[in-house]
């Protein structure tokens, strides 16, 4: 079995996949854990305030930002096209080997991928094919907007044919909710309804959500148990 971690991925790109990754990674910290952050590969990079800060931060900034996300890239594309720009490439060796270091010093790894499931991370892996090869089971994550169900269904459906496992799924509201909760078109019950809903359809997945703006994922959701489980579909 892999060492134990999580792969947080997403639907899309821009649907919450680094608060969701840094609050299960406080969570693990809170329950005394020691916990390794990393991002294989990271485009668009342009301020200090990265996603690899945000992970090492909340993961209590063990060892390096540097070996947190060791290869990224400027430009705001797919990370190839983004290392193409610099005259560049992806080391897709150290896609997978850049983990090592953070197995031998936590009890958890959680590991955020870039862009959605499908996304490229190299010229030869999809973020899918980093999650196979690391060994780690998924969480999937999805703005909590209007076409949820749809979108998490369907990448739970296709991780599943890629077979991989889906340890949860969780549906982050990346920006503060409007409306009434007795209207059914507003922001706040259509985010509500679909976790509702996804809940009932998953079988028992856990189906979290992660309120804009707040640290910890409703419900408690047993991240360090979903982190000993094996990446394959049983």
């Amino acid at each position: 079995m892999a060492h134990p971690g999580l792969f947080v991925t997403g639907t899309d790109t821009d649907v919450g996949k680094t608060a969701v990754a840094t609050a299960i990674a406080r969570h693990l910290v809170a329950e005394g854990r020691r916990v390794g952050v990393y991002k294989p590969v990271a485009s668009g990079v342009t301020t200090a305030v990265s996603d690899a800060r945000r992970l090492w931060e909340a993961a209590g900034a063990p060892l390096t930002i540097e070996q947190v996300c060791p290869q990224a890239f400027t430009a705001p594309l797919a990370p190839p096209w983004a290392a193409r720009a610099e005259g560049r490439s992806v080391d897709e060796r150290l896609l997978r080997k850049g983990i090592e270091p953070w197995r031998g010093v936590s009890d958890v790894v959680i590991v955020e991928g870039a862009g959605g499931l499908f996304s490229p991370a190299g010229e030869k892996s999809l973020n899918a094919d980093l999650a196979r090869d690391l060994g780690l089971p998924l969480v999937i994550v999805d703005a909590a907007r209007l076409g949820a169900i749809g979108r998490t269904l369907m990448a739970v459906t296709a991780a599943r044919a890629e077979g991989l496992a889906v340890a949860a799924v969780v549906l982050s509201h990346t920006h503060p909710l409007a409306g009434a909760d007795d209207d059914p078109a507003s922001e706040r019950r259509i985010a509500a309804d679909n976790a509702l809903e996804l809940a009932g359809r998953l079988g028992g997945m856990p189906v979290g959500v992660l309120a804009h703006a707040a640290e910890r994922v409703a419900p408690d959701i047993d991240w360090s148990t979903l982190a000993r489980s094996d990446g394959r579909r049983a």
